[in-house]
Formats: structure tokens, C-alpha cells, sequence
């Protein structure tokens, strides 16, 4: 025979993950599309983001739809997305130059399958956002998504908000999904120091009233918390892709 206490905890265990559950469900969009300009830093974040649900015990798959950019792809993360159990759906012609027809078909089971958080890595700037407009329809009609631009002050060509806002517009035209959110991941590289970030909290708010959006987290390296907690708020911790280093 069952202890009633033992019975007693079990409910309370049960009840516990039920809820937890669903506050993740109320928090996390199933679906969450990252896209920002070229160098934004929207992969290195994509991939930290699949992590991140991962340890809060999310199925997860990323996929990569960033078919323009040659130089840092979120296969360059595969060991590290394998071992932590997440599927990553990217092009089989990864690295090269072919064009919109070599999307991957995966993504479309990746919509239907509405158990997985699904985080989708966007192209930069309207051409790479135009990949994402091939799915626009499915996802509104879902309505249970997040779209984040990365802003990255930092960048030439996205020095200030009035840049930013540009940039934003241009990929909405482009995929036909509006943003709901902003990410400030202002920084230098390794060069990038907590002044830096400080630095870059007012044009990150600047583009949040010339949106509308709120600023969902300040990025920074995990060597910058301890520097930054109290000052920065919504700090989100990142390590960054191998190849980025």
C-alpha cells in the first residue's frame, strides 16, 4: 500500500510541472523567428535561444533559413545542438550560393508538428527575409509566434535607431511578418567590454519608442554578467559559436 504522504507529494510533483508547464507555454512563443542585419549576431543568438528552452526541458528544433550568408551558419553549432538533443533542419547546400529553391522541406513538418518550440533563424536584411515569406502564411494563421531583430549598434550600417527602424521595415516588406520584440546585442566581438553594452542601452530604448516594441533582452558574453547584473536589464548570457571566436 501507498503512503498517503508519499501520495500527498506525488500530486503536489504533478501539479508542479503543470503548471511550470504551462507558464513556459504563456511565456515562450512555440515559435520564435530571429532576423536582423548582416553581422547582428542573430545566429550566435538563435542557437543560445534553442539552448536556453532546451534546459527548461522544451522539445526543441532550430532551423536555419539564413540561405545568404556564407560565413557563420547554425550548422557550425551541429555537435554542440546533437549533444543537448536539439534538431537542427538546415539546406543540404549550406554554404553555397544556391538560391530559394534549396530551402529545406523539414520546415514544414517543423510547422505541423506544434508540440516543439521551433526557433527559425531568418536571412539578414530583406533578401535573406524574402525565405521566410514562403512560410508567413502558416505561422499567422498558427499565431503563436515571436519575431525578434537583433540590433546591434555596433554594426555600420545600423549605427542608430533611425538605421535600425529602416532595416526592420525592409524585412517585414520582405517576409510579410511584422516584429513583435527587439534584442540588443550591441557588441565589438571579444573586444566588447560592459561600458560597450552600457553604452548601448539608450539606442536600443530609442528604437523601442520608435517602434513600439519592447525591448525583450540585453545579450551579452557570460565574462560580462557579474559586470552588468543590476545595471543592464533582462540580461540573456551567450556563448558564442565556435567560429565566431
Amino acid at each position: 500500500t501507498k503512503n498517503p504522504s508519499q501520495s500527498f507529494s506525488l500530486r503536489w510533483v504533478f501539479l508542479f510541472f503543470h503548471i511550470w508547464s504551462k507558464i513556459i507555454s504563456y511565456v515562450y512563443k512555440r515559435i520564435t523567428l530571429i532576423a536582423g542585419h548582416y553581422g547582428s549576431g542573430k545566429t550566435n543568438i538563435a542557437v543560445n535561444y534553442a539552448l536556453y528552452l532546451k534546459s527548461l526541458g522544451e522539445n526543441v528544433v532550430i532551423a536555419d533559413l539564413d540561405i545568404v550568408n556564407p560565413y557563420f551558419r547554425t550548422r557550425d553549432s551541429l555537435e554542440e545542438l546533437n549533444n543537448a538533443g536539439i534538431k537542427l533542419i538546415s539546406s543540404a547546400f549550406a554554404n553555397s550560393n544556391v538560391d530559394l529553391p534549396a530551402l529545406p522541406q523539414d520546415v514544414y513538418s517543423l510547422l505541423d508538428k506544434r508540440e516543439e518550440k521551433a526557433i527559425m533563424d531568418i536571412g539578414g536584411d530583406d533578401r535573406g527575409a524574402y525565405a521566410l515569406g514562403r512560410y508567413a502564411d502558416a505561422i499567422k494563421e498558427e499565431n503563436d509566434y515571436e519575431m525578434l531583430f537583433v540590433f546591434n549598434k555596433y554594426r555600420p550600417l545600423t549605427p542608430d535607431a533611425q538605421s535600425a527602424f529602416e532595416i526592420m521595415q525592409e524585412i517585414e516588406a520582405a517576409c510579410k511578418v511584422k516584429f513583435t520584440a527587439i534584442v540588443n546585442n550591441s557588441n565589438l566581438g571579444e573586444l566588447t567590454t560592459a561600458e560597450d553594452v552600457i553604452n548601448s542601452v539608450d539606442s536600443a530604448e530609442e528604437l523601442s519608442k520608435l517602434t513600439g516594441l519592447p525591448v525583450k533582452m540585453t545579450t551579452v558574453t557570460e565574462k560580462l554578467v557579474n559586470n552588468l547584473n543590476g545595471k543592464v536589464e533582462n540580461l540573456f548570457p551567450l556563448t558564442l559559436q565556435k567560429k565566431i571566436i
